[in-house]
Parts: C-alpha cells; structure tokens; sequence
C-alpha cells in the first residue's frame, strides 16, 4: 500500500516540528514537504502533489485562506489555528477540520483520521473548503491588498495600485499598475470588500479606482464615457453615472 503524501505549511519552526513527531508513528503517512510561508506552499502542492496538508492559517507573506484561492485542485486540507474566532466557528459549520493550537497528538491523530476517510474514498473536501471560502469572503473587511497568480508567480496587488477592475465571466480582470491580472471572484465581492470611499461602480462590469478619475465625457443622451488618468476608456452605465455624480459632489463639499 502506498503511503498517504503529507506536506506541512506552518511559519513556525517548532509547530512543524511537532507535526513531524506525530505523523513520524502514522507508517501510512510520509511528509515529503514543509514550508514556511504561503508562497512556498502554493509551489510545494504543485509540485510534490501532496494528498494531505497540514495548513496554517496566519502567515506572513500570505495567509492560509488566500494560498487556497491559488489552488484549482486543491488536496485534503486539516487547518492550524492559534485564534481567529470566526475561523473555529466558520471550520465547525463548513465541517472542515481543524487544530486549535497547541494541540496534543491525539487531537491530530483524530484530524489525521477522518482525512484519511476521505482520502480513502475519494470524496476529498474540495467542495467544503470552497463554501469554507465562502464563508470567510462574507466576513472578512475591507480589502487592503489582492493574491493573483500570473504563470508560475505569485503577486501580491495593493488595492490603492489599482486603476479599475472588469468583469470576465466567472473572473475579474484587475488592471493596475504592474499589468493586469484573472482573479476568480465575483464583481460583487469587490464591490462590498473594496473601501466605497475610494472605489466606486460605475457599470456593472466595472469598479474604478476614485484616485484615477480624470473627466467624464457624454456621447449620447444617456450614455456617458469615463476616462481614467493612465489613458483607459470605461462606458458608465445610468446608475454608474448618479453615483460617480453623487459621489464627485460629496467629495467637494468635504
């Protein structure tokens, strides 16, 4: 029988550590990977194809929830936890495992278990992680910053670098300064996580960046052309043009 491929991705030295003393007893389980950060576990999983990661969720870099979203495939996921509240409560109703930190051996051995199950039958828990993300999309706050993968890269995108956002059937487009990049979110993700002092929709296949507005221009009686300062064109719709109004007029009169 082979054995079960095991990668751990903890920034914690002496958390990995642990995890590798208890999975040493498990002969069905061998770690063949252990990563420090989100950008070496995004390369790792594609690379080694483990079947269980071991998954923290506080991270420098990136954090556990935005290294899922680079995952297309993702394997069976057993998260770490030190706090995060809403994470425990969100694992519990998404009937995805966790380990609340510190955690005794027989806690991982019964997470290592039903990962197991899973992975035994196939079943995976692809489709919980995906509502567990969805969980956490609604809510989690403003947006400061966004994880794309370009190719084999991993970027990180400030929001305020941003120049506007484009809808792209089941993605966004996001333009900013560095080029411009798929993300798989919706428009209206953005909309509610995007600071509504600083971007604003004006269509609904578009979000722009209020930093970037340069002059509106009108073509028709009720169709109206923006245009940002670094050159692009964006058609306004009618409800897109009342709030950029409203929006223009409350930034005078502050």
């Amino acid at each position: 029988m082979n054995k079960i491929k095991v990668l751990i991705i903890d920034d914690e030295q002496l958390a990995r550590d642990l995890l590798k003393t208890y999975l040493f007893y498990d002969s069905r389980l061998e770690v063949v990977g252990e990563c420090s950060n989100g950008f070496e576990g995004v390369l790792a999983i594609q690379e080694l194809k483990p079947e269980l990661v071991f998954l923290d969720i506080q991270m420098p870099k990136i954090n556990g929830f935005e290294l899922l979203e680079l995952l297309s495939d993702p394997p069976v996921i057993i998260f770490s936890t030190a706090f995060e509240e809403f994470a425990i409560r969100a694992f519990e109703a998404n009937a995805v495992d966790y380990l609340l930190k510190p955690y005794p051996q027989e806690r991982v051995q019964a997470a290592v278990e039903k990962a197991l199950k899973r992975i035994q039958t196939g079943e995976g828990n692809k489709d919980k992680l995906k509502n567990l993300g969805q969980s956490h999309d609604e809510n989690s706050g403003l947006l400061t910053r966004i994880v794309v993968k370009s190719g084999a890269k991993i970027r990180i995108i400030p929001v305020e670098t941003i120049d506007y956002l484009e809808s792209e059937d089941d993605f966004v487009m996001i333009y900013c300064k560095e080029g411009h990049f798929l993300k798989q979110k919706t428009m209206k993700y953005f909309e509610n996580h995007l600071d509504p002092k600083k971007f604003i929709r004006i269509h609904r296949s578009c979000i722009v960046n209020a930093s970037q507005l340069a002059e509106i221009q009108q073509y028709g009686k009720e169709s109206w052309m923006l245009l940002l300062k670094q050159g692009a064109k964006l058609k306004v719709s009618k409800s897109g043009y009342l709030t950029l109004k409203q929006f223009l007029a409350e930034g005078i009169d502050h």
